[in-house]
């Protein structure tokens, strides 16, 4: 089925009138631009616009719905609680990328016993996490930054965009602070990335954040599952390739070996691997309901985020 014509941009104007100084976040450490917290209810062009702007993004990638703008019930229903991390250029007047959020323990349930959050339609969230630590997390999805900032056509602008996002990873942590201590997000990695280089990364993953067997703090049992996992294949190559035991070195040989196979690790997944060296990852499964795209679960705890991520995203006073 050929996609829908994407909608037309929301006007400036409207977007302006509804990013105010009431759901302001913060100024970013770098580019100048803005950060904003809102929903639907209070900013419905801005809701608008970033569906818009999250559909040519992750068609661009490979992914997306198909529909004329990327939102769903979780961004327009507000019994689902989830708010939306909007980066704005205040030069350029014009959204650059965000974040869809929502504290864990304001999410609701489904006769099942699992919550009703877009990660569920891929993972199985066990007892022993959803009785824990899950009503400590903040749920991360739908992460995107518009195509034009992803080159070098905005110049500085493009290159600190996603460090911008950083920022407001980083102020959710202080909001947020006594209430919430770890984000449970997806990193995406399209189809068009290839299948040796797939299979090598998920390897890597597992090898240095795999959480099979036990929680983030080491207590026994099972936090996170795939409904439909992508099968890891445990090459004698990538054991022999693999060699180190810590992180930073097989990080080279990663980067490097992918290179070779004309791809790059994926922009995000890059940032979250070099976030907190105990995050933990949950294997992957493919989103049939967004374009195909590969997505695997991961957890990252607040305390354990690197310290020199920690003060250059933390916000400044």
């Amino acid at each position: 089925m050929n996609p829908a014509p994407i909608i037309a941009p929301v006007a400036t104007d409207l977007l302006k009138a509804e990013l105010v100084q009431e759901h302001f976040l913060r100024d970013t450490n770098h580019s100048g631009n803005k950060l904003y917290i809102v929903d639907n209810q209070c900013a419905p062009n801005v809701l608008r616009e970033i569906g818009r702007l999250r559909e040519i993004a992750f068609r661009a990638g490979g992914g997306g719905t198909g529909k004329e703008a990327d939102l769903d019930a979780y961004d327009l229903d507000a019994a689902f609680g989830y708010k939306q991390l909007v980066l704005w250029d205040p030069e350029e007047e014009c959204i650059v990328g965000g974040y869809r959020f929502v504290p864990c323990d304001e999410v609701l349930y489904d006769r099942f016993g699992q919550p009703l959050m877009p990660s569920s339609h891929l993972f199985h969230f066990t007892k022993h996490f959803l009785n824990g630590d899950f009503l400590h997390t903040i749920e991360l999805s739908r992460s995107f930054i518009r195509p034009e900032y992803q080159s070098t056509e905005m110049g500085s602008k493009s290159l600190y965009a996603l460090d911008n996002l950083m920022d407001g990873l980083g102020t959710l942590i202080s909001l947020y602070k006594g209430r919430m201590e770890y984000f449970f997000g997806k990193m995406t990695i399209y189809p068009s990335f290839p299948e040796k280089a797939l299979q090598m990364l998920l390897y890597f993953l597992r090898k240095h954040f795999g959480s099979w067997m036990t929680d983030i703090n080491n207590r026994t049992g099972r936090l996170v599952v795939p409904k439909n996992p992508i099968k890891i294949s445990f090459s004698k190559e990538w054991g022999k390739l693999f060699t180190e035991n810590n992180f930073r070195d097989d990080y080279v040989i990663l980067k490097r070996e992918i290179r070779k196979l004309g791809a790059n690790i994926p922009p995000l997944v890059n940032t979250y691997m070099n976030l907190s060296p105990t995050m933990k990852s949950f294997g992957a499964g493919i989103n049939d309901e967004f374009g195909d795209v590969i997505e695997a679960g991961i957890l990252i705890k607040f305390d354990e985020i690197h310290h020199e991520k920690l003060l250059r995203h933390l916000l400044r006073h």
